[in-house]
């Protein structure tokens, strides 16, 4: 990657201002023409969000758009959208006890709308209060529950593949718990045992970092400092750890790229969050694991201008000759783009540098970001449901929409993709605006 050293914040701004005003009628459309009996929409089909039955996972990012457009540009439609479908629609995503992403569901919609409660942005209802954070409580509670213990001591937040996978996903989920404790909640079992949410926010978070992030250190034939497995394999009969393994991306060797951004943005967030609570021995080795994963983002996984493809161990990347040198091709015939992990990993990089006093992972995110916020990228055609285009869902099952002619997907969008943009490009606004520090629970680091 060709990280930018010059460009700043306010470099982003007039981009800035284009982007929420295309979001702003992507964000319309979706609210006007999505049937909801449909289920939750996840990716674009020529253009037009469709539902894709794995788990329920999305649905906190189409409402939660809906109330970032309203952080970003004060616009009270996009509040009433987002916090009426929150109560209409976010309540089976509270006591869902089948999933790990209650931290994408329920963070997005309760959490950001308790946020802007927190910092002023909409009026103190003391009712209105205690209903996110109830829903909040609950949700962090029940995501703490998915619980496996590991040989080493260690145990972590199992994936819905069930009890003996670990998905690199989960980290970034972890701001449930995280708000939940933050609530003086924790989780009950028999006996009215009680279970410290915030000591399984850590111990899944070091778990994460053990064992879903490569240090170069020997650990096989494919150890590169930085590199993600997207699953890890435990035998719950003794809690050993078997493998690794991967479920959206090519191989349990090669690094995921949109994995490897999710362990890049939740390790970074993580920091930040237990920096208000005090540092312990849990903070550095999350920190080893955030500058690893940004790093490997850097040198490894990004094309020149900030954008990976889905994999870097893909089977015909190598066709794509000398592909790090140049800017990405999301038209290429060969390997897609993931402008989904892009978007995430740009939020994991400015916010590691941050807290690490580091300029390169700052730049690096602007970097990112940058060319995110300009075609071929950004979707500036009316007709098109998606914010961010060229974002790719499960490669290997075949998931993803082949325009006709070409041989690879391209073209269109994921909810999480466009949700996490507009996350970063909200971010990056405040420190231009010179606006409170966007965090996840609505305070101060």
């Amino acid at each position: 990657m060709h990280v930018n050293q010059s460009i700043s914040p306010a470099d982003l701004s007039p981009k800035l201002n284009r982007f929420w005003n295309l979001s702003a009628g992507k964000i319309r459309d979706i609210e006007k023409h999505l049937d909801p009996s449909a289920g939750a929409p996840v990716f674009t089909i020529e253009g037009k969000y469709t539902a894709r039955g794995w788990t329920e996972w999305t649905q906190g990012f189409q409402f939660g758009s809906a109330l970032l457009q309203f952080d970003a540009t004060d616009d009270g439609e996009f509040l009433d959208i987002g916090r009426r479908n929150t109560v209409a629609r976010m309540a089976a995503h509270v006591s869902h006890v089948g999933v790990h992403d209650h931290g994408f569901n329920n963070i997005s919609t309760y959490g950001n709308l308790r946020r802007l409660m927190n910092e002023g942005r909409i009026p103190e209802n003391p009712w209105e209060r205690h209903f996110y954070e109830l829903a909040l409580k609950l949700s962090g509670a029940i995501q703490a529950r998915r619980w496996t213990e590991t040989a080493d001591g260690l145990g972590f937040i199992y994936s819905f593949n069930g009890p003996h996978s670990l998905f690199v996903d989960t980290i970034r989920s972890l701001r449930a718990l995280a708000v939940a404790h933050r609530l003086g909640h924790a989780l009950r079992e028999e006996n009215d045992r009680e279970i410290s949410l915030l000591e399984r926010l850590k111990t899944h978070a070091l778990c994460t970092a053990k064992w879903s992030i490569y240090y170069g250190q020997g650990r096989d034939a494919y150890d590169v400092r930085g590199r993600t497995a997207h699953e890890i394999i435990f035998n719950l009969n003794d809690g050993n750890c078997r493998c690794p393994n991967s479920q959206q991306g090519f191989s349990p060797f090669s690094t995921w790229t949109r994995g490897l951004a999710w362990a890049m943005c939740g390790m970074a967030e993580q920091l930040e969050f237990l920096e208000t609570i005090g540092p312990d021995e849990t903070t550095p080795r999350l920190i080893e694991a955030a500058r690893a994963t940004c790093d490997f983002y850097i040198e490894h996984a990004a094309a020149a201008d900030g954008i990976p493809y889905w994999d870097t161990g893909a089977p015909n990347l190598h066709k794509l000759v000398d592909w790090q040198s140049r800017p990405a091709d999301p038209f290429n015939q060969h390997e897609p783009v993931d402008s989904s992990a892009a978007a995430i990993a740009a939020q994991g990089l400015l916010r590691l540098g941050r807290y690490t006093k580091e300029d390169r992972s700052i730049q690096a995110g602007l970097t990112v970001l940058d060319t995110l916020l300009d075609e071929p990228y950004l979707s500036t055609a009316a007709g098109h449901q998606g914010l961010i285009l060229h974002s790719v869902y499960h490669r290997p099952n075949d998931w993803d929409y082949i325009p006709v002619g070409r041989k690879i997907p391209c073209g269109e969008s994921s909810m999480w993709g466009d949700y996490h943009a507009r996350e970063a490009a909200l971010y990056v606004q405040r420190i231009v605006e010179n606006k409170p520090y966007l965090t996840f629970w609505g305070g101060p680091t």
